[in-house]
């Protein structure tokens, strides 16, 4: 007896690029000190206000199955968000909560791909993707970008790639890198998804972290708003990564063929974490710029270091609770650095080459550690730079 192909297939590389976490993880447990810069958990816990609308949730015993989409009051604030967001109009008909974004991308996938359907996604990309990908019977297919663009997607590159395709996924502000996508970065897309007959799956989970320039959904933009499905969440808006909600927001054929999927996967998401995810959204904007402040102010922290030295060069972070360094100049290659800056400085970054290809030679650098231990890491990180090539 064997395990299923299809599950065995998931991780085809036969690694989850996550070497280092796990290896941070064993170090801690053993006691040791490690300044983890890993995932993108937030060093606070989830606001005690939300937990209490959770907790009288469970007291009043909303305790049962949520069968279906959502819970509509929430399904409509959620539009309601997402319209003063992006100024699309947006009803509870476009909305249905998952949970979490990653059973929202796996959910997209599932609906729009068929077995061996090539999805084209932007690498660097988050560690998941190819695998979401291949778990739906989809063929990943990387769009490289390179970081002297600061990784913007180019239309060309997707063309080049998109013969058989069926979707695109992207991700803006972008983990593991950092970068907002840009206007003229968007209107290549969207030629691109429109003369390839693509559909457009965005996550936008870290849209409420832009530290400059502006965050612009696809479907703000009219030629596409049809093709385009966007992943969110409240993991990184509200730190509530252990809650497990998010939401696909697409046209209402979209929506209901996803119901369709929920009904015989998740059967959706408990009510009362849709209550609380309800309760959170009504605290509005003001509440989550205090949940995305302390990144902002670690970003500063990490440019005013590195500026201080030429070695390590910050790729333009323009939002998300990350940092893309290059470290090339260093003749180490990501996970050389990665791994040697743990053993010997018990400091944990991720290294670029678990990201994809095109972030080889580069690591990435989670801002979720309080500022003083954040600054301690990045300074001692700089200095293990120019020990090692001294």
């Amino acid at each position: 007896m064997r395990i299923s192909p299809r599950i065995e297939a998931i991780t085809a590389a036969g690694t989850d690029g996550w070497e280092i976490y796990y290896r941070t993880r064993e170090l801690l447990a053993r006691g040791e000190r490690v300044l983890s810069l890993t995932i993108g958990e937030h060093d606070i816990k989830t606001d005690p206000v939300i937990l209490e609308a959770m907790h009288q949730s469970t007291r009043a015993g909303n305790t049962g199955y949520a069968f279906g989409p959502g819970n509509p009051e929430l399904r409509a604030e959620v539009a309601a968000r997402v319209a003063a967001r992006t100024g699309v109009p947006t009803g509870a008909e476009n909305v249905i909560i998952t949970p979490g974004g990653q059973a929202a991308l796996f959910a997209s996938h599932m609906a729009l791909l068929d077995k061996g359907d090539r999805a084209l996604h932007a690498d660097p990309y988050y560690a998941t993707y190819p695998g979401t990908i291949r778990a739906a019977g989809g063929v990943p297919v990387a769009v490289p970008t390179r970081s002297r663009d600061a990784f913007q997607p180019k239309a060309e590159d997707i063309m080049a790639r998109a013969k058989g395709a069926k979707t695109l996924l992207i991700n803006t502000p972008n983990n593991p890198t950092g970068v907002v996508y840009d206007r003229p970065t968007l209107d290549g897309i969207a030629q691109a998804v429109t003369e390839a007959d693509l559909w457009l799956i965005s996550d936008e989970v870290y849209d409420t972290q832009i530290w400059e320039g502006e965050h612009i959904s696809p479907r703000a933009l009219p030629a596409i708003r049809e093709r385009v499905l966007v992943v969110g969440s409240m993991s990184k808006s509200h730190a509530m990564t252990g809650s497990r909600l998010g939401w696909v927001v697409a046209e209402p054929e979209v929506i209901e063929a996803l119901a369709v999927l929920a009904t015989n996967t998740t059967y959706g998401v408990a009510p009362f974490v849709q209550d609380a995810a309800l309760h959170a959204l009504r605290l509005g904007p003001d509440f989550e710029e205090r949940i995305a402040e302390p990144f902002r102010r670690r970003r500063d922290i990490a440019t005013r270091l590195i500026a201080d030295q030429n070695l390590v060069r910050l790729v333009p972070s323009s939002g998300a609770m990350y940092l893309m360094l290059d470290i090339r100049a260093t003749g180490l290659s990501g996970n050389d650095f990665a791994g040697r800056l743990l053993e010997e400085e018990r400091i944990a970054v991720m290294p670029g080459e678990s990201f994809g290809a095109a972030a080889a030679g580069h690591l990435r650098v989670a801002m979720t550690i309080p500022d003083p231990a954040f600054e301690e890491a990045l300074a001692r990180l700089l200095a293990f730079a120019a020990h090692i090539t001294a």
